[in-house]
């Protein structure tokens, strides 16, 4: 196995962690988030994009495309990043309900999660995550959009 890319791959070893890898991984992922929200918001769209490519090129070296192994979480990390970006900053409201809901919608797998899920190539390891996260980013812009305020810090 390369070494690089199974390092990648399982979130730099979140993904031997513990008994819910990807619950853990897209929890851990909400610190670094945090951080970028509060001292540096541009910095969290091209986290999200390298976390992509990054996942990409790991699953596809270690032919992982067929199945997507709990050890795998860098997916997780990259969707719950892409959630976090409807965010106007870091809050505790906003990360809860960021993680809840991206994680609600990478379990319950609607529509184009489902999809992405069934496809069976690194794009699709990586695809259900983003667009759980896509999604998640779209209600929460909309509830901050109705409800200006309920993101930010109290």
């Amino acid at each position: 196995m390369n070494r690089a890319a199974g390092w990648i791959a399982e979130g730099f070893g979140l993904g031997r962690l513990g008994p819910a890898p990807g619950t853990l991984a897209s929890a851990a992922a909400l610190v670094p988030a945090a951080l970028m929200l509060a001292y540096a918001p541009a910095l969290l769209p091209w986290a999200v994009l390298a976390a992509t490519l990054a996942g990409l090129w790991a699953i596809a070296r270690l032919g992982l495309g067929a199945a997507d192994p709990g050890r795998v979480v860098i997916d997780e990390i990259a969707g719950q990043w892409l959630a976090l970006l409807a965010l106007p900053g870091p809050s505790w409201q906003g990360l809860g309900a960021g993680f809840l809901l991206f994680r609600f919608l990478d379990i319950v797998k609607p529509g184009p999660v489902g999809w992405a899920d069934r496809q069976h190539t690194a794009a699709g390891v990586m695809g259900d995550d983003l667009a759980a996260g896509l999604l998640a980013a779209g209600v929460l812009w909309a509830v901050g959009a109705r409800w200006p305020g309920i993101w930010s810090a109290r």
